[in-house]
This record gives C-alpha cells, sequence and structure tokens, in this order.
C-alpha cells in the first residue's frame, strides 16, 4: 500500500510522441515516491493514458471541462479520495525535482507540525539558467506576491505541497484564471493563517526549456497576466 499521509497531484497534456516520453520518464521518477498520484489528463491518446494508468499507485481522471484550471480540479479531486493530510502539486515535467527536491519539500512538511504550505524554490543560481523574459516576468509576480503575503521568495518554480483544508478552495476556482490559480491558493492560505515557507534548492532549467523565442516570450507575458489575475482573486 503507499503512504497515503500525503498524495501527488499532477495533469498530462501530451501532444506529440516526444512529450509523451517525456513525461512518462518523469512520472515514472516520481512514482519512486511511494505516494499515491493522482493524475488529469487532458485529450491523450488511449495508447500514452494506459501507461499513465500503470503507473504504481496511480490513478487516472478526466476533467469534465477544457481548460488547464478545471483539469487542476479534477486531480486534486482525484487526490483527495486518498484523504490525505497533504497534497504535492507539480508540473508532470520536473524529472530534477522528482530526483531528490521533491522528498526534502514533503520531509520538511510533515515536519512542521501546524498547517503550512510549503514552495519548492530555485536558489539565485538555478534561477539564472532560465531564458531572460520568463527571468524577468516571474521576478514580478514573486516581489508581488512576497509584498502581498509578507514572504519573499520563488512562488513561480510550480510545485508545491499544501494541507487538506485547502481543498474547498481549489474546488472553487474560476476558470478563467489559468497559471494564476497557484497564486490564488497562496493568497488563500495567507488569510487562513497557513504558515508560508520555501524550500530553496538547486532545481536549474531543463536545457531543452532555455531556448526562448517570440512565442515563448509572449507566453511568458501571458502567464504573467494570469498569474497577477490570480494574486489579486
Amino acid at each position: 500500500m503507499p503512504n497515503t499521509t500525503v498524495a501527488i497531484v499532477t495533469m498530462t497534456w501530451a501532444r506529440t510522441r516526444d512529450e509523451e516520453e517525456l513525461l512518462l520518464h518523469s512520472l515514472r521518477i516520481v512514482a519512486t515516491l511511494g505516494f499515491p498520484i493522482a493524475l488529469a489528463d487532458r485529450e491523450g491518446r488511449r495508447e500514452f493514458v494506459d501507461e499513465l494508468a500503470r503507473l504504481p499507485h496511480s490513478v487516472v481522471v478526466a476533467a469534465g471541462e477544457r481548460g488547464l484550471v478545471p483539469q487542476i480540479k479534477a486531480a486534486f479531486d482525484g487526490a483527495g479520495r486518498y484523504t490525505p493530510d497533504l497534497l504535492l502539486y507539480t508540473e508532470p515535467d520536473k524529472a530534477v525535482f522528482f530526483a531528490g527536491a521533491a522528498a526534502q519539500v514533503v520531509e520538511r512538511g510533515l515536519r512542521v507540525g501546524v498547517p503550512a504550505l510549503i514552495l519548492a524554490s530555485r536558489s539565485t543560481a538555478s534561477v539564472a539558467t532560465f531564458p531572460p523574459m520568463q527571468q524577468y516576468t516571474e521576478s514580478v509576480v514573486n516581489r508581488l506576491t512576497g509584498e502581498l503575503i509578507g514572504e519573499r521568495g520563488d512562488y513561480s518554480y510550480g510545485p508545491f505541497l499544501m494541507p487538506r483544508q485547502l481543498l474547498p478552495v481549489v474546488a472553487t476556482l474560476p476558470g478563467q484564471l489559468g497559471w494564476g490559480w497557484r497564486f490564488a491558493i497562496f493568497r488563500a492560505a495567507h488569510r487562513e493563517g497557513i504558515a508560508i515557507e520555501h524550500a530553496v534548492g538547486d532545481l536549474p532549467c531543463p536545457l531543452e526549456q532555455r531556448h526562448e523565442g517570440e512565442k515563448e516570450r509572449e507566453y511568458r507575458i501571458r502567464q504573467l497576466g494570469e498569474n497577477l489575475l490570480g494574486l489579486v482573486s
């Protein structure tokens, strides 16, 4: 039986065979942590979804509507069935995080002893390996989040560990938030008096994600808008 004190929440959207292989490689690493995994897949090939379902202690769920936020809600709902005390959200392509820092974030959350939200955060040297526009847009939302919450740090890397009591907040997230859903959770945690901590580690940008053309720069600007919307929701 897996450890049900913690459940892992993630989602998949593989548009090519190469993306399928990348995600499966990463998720096979996270499966070695021994926690149940809830995955919400979007438009995946049947063969790919079958491979996801064969991951140890995993359940694949489908969102009732299209879009990122419905997919996230479906994944958290699937993880909630395990009745975990803590839920570790992560994007599925974070192989470097899964290989080391993920276990450290969970251990820190288990040690705290009070409800806390623990963010996986990049060291200064790690941030420097990311593309320039991504560094800039993330620095903006990180600074604003720190000012509003009173705890400065890297809020933009992705994975975070949260207590079960925030599940009702996830269930009511408006669909238009896009990637801003994470920042809506951080503000909600702060309002509810939940401690927010950063677990800083060596988490460099994967080599295949360091290219930044016009398309990538425009994406980062749109993502910044979504993040700011989540921050004030």
